[in-house]
């Protein structure tokens, strides 16, 4: 039986469907550390423990989401950090724009790696 993750997947609609098990291939690949997970209900990417992206489904769009982990800022006092995120708009029927997430998911990478 599906695990609930994997039920995200195949519950989608073709070509929504194809599109995000290429995208969860793409971001898998980058590197073996990247680790693939359910949170708030759809797939989130980690990189060591740190979160990377996530996928989301909504309205019949598909956005690849860009995360920069508080543990990325400077702390200020009296200001409680939170997590930034960007996110881009893949059309399912059109060429996944694997240069720019692959280039999003490699510059946090290196962040996350260069960590003070």
């Amino acid at each position: 039986m599906p695990s609930e993750l994997e039920n995200y997947y195949l519950k989608q609609t073709e070509p929504i469907q194809s599109c995000l098990l290429a995208l969860k291939s793409i971001i898998m690949d980058i590197d073996p550390l990247i680790t693939h997970e359910r949170k708030y209900q759809i797939p989130f990417f980690y990189y060591k423990g740190k979160k990377l992206a996530y996928l989301w489904v909504t309205k019949k769009k598909l956005q690849v989401g860009f995360i920069e982990d508080k543990c990325l800022q400077e702390p200020m006092e009296g200001i409680r950090l939170k997590d930034r995120y960007q996110s881009i708009i893949v059309n399912p029927k059109e060429d996944i724009p694997m240069e720019i997430i692959v280039e999003n998911l490699k510059e946090l990478m290196y962040l996350y790696d260069n960590l003070s």
